[in-house]
């Protein structure tokens, strides 16, 4: 198998992961290989973080950020409640924040891949964070997977982290180690992600503690 070139990618493969977003629909389909979403490097999944809560498994109480009220309420679709049971990707599918992330993942089908596995968590940008891409970005590597793979492979961590646990961590590598590590800055309200700010984190999953943030990550480019 060919490994996913990470190299050279920027604002224009960030385009990419926009573009395949504009193309999706709200539900997700299942499709692609786990081998697509693997580790770019040697880093291990393991079951749980390794600071913060002992599993990194949160609930609903400690879901926190400005956004959070946006999701829908009670039982309904997107909600907290409904996500909860769900794994990451199909519960993702259904909020209302992250409809042009969840089209992306199935452009390159990944949606298995990531409710495949037992403990992650995710990085989640939120819709806005693609409203600065221009329409010619997106149209310039349309269809072009195994650039998008590294974008979307950036924004997942190997382990399952709340958020107390990726304070004391400091940084965390994710499965596209080449990358480089993401920074973890502040805490709580005010924590940030490679500088993205939480818009809704310790989002509760069957498989992932999910954190919305508010920019695309993009490998490489982003660290201090």
């Amino acid at each position: 198998m060919s490994k996913l070139r990470v190299a050279g990618v920027g604002l224009t493969a960030v385009a990419a992961l926009a573009l395949s977003a504009c193309g999706g629909d709200d539900t997700a389909s299942s499709g692609g290989s786990t081998s697509s979403m693997a580790p770019s490097g040697s880093a291990p999944m393991s079951s749980s973080g390794s600071t913060g809560s002992p599993d990194g498994v949160t609930t609903n109480a400690d879901v926190f950020g400005p956004a959070c009220s946006q999701l829908p309420q009670g039982s309904a679709p997107g909600s907290l409640d409904s996500m909860g049971p769900q794994p990451v990707a199909s519960a993702a599918s259904t909020n209302p924040l992250l409809t042009k992330l969840v089209a992306a993942v199935k452009a390159t089908n990944l949606v298995d891949t990531l409710n495949s596995q037992q403990a992650i968590t995710v990085f989640a940008p939120a819709d806005p964070a693609f409203e600065a891409l221009g329409e010619a970005k997106f149209t310039e590597l349309a269809g072009k997977p195994d650039q998008l793979a590294p974008i979307l492979q950036y924004h997942v961590v190997g382990k399952r982290y709340d958020a107390k646990g990726l304070a004391t961590a400091g940084s965390v590598e994710t499965l596209n180690t080449a990358g480089g590590p993401v920074k973890i800055e502040g805490t709580g309200e005010n924590m940030t992600v490679n500088g993205a700010k939480i818009l809704c984190g310790n989002i509760p999953t069957k498989n992932a503690t999910v954190f919305v943030i508010d920019k695309v990550l993009t490998p490489g480019t982003d660290r201090n």
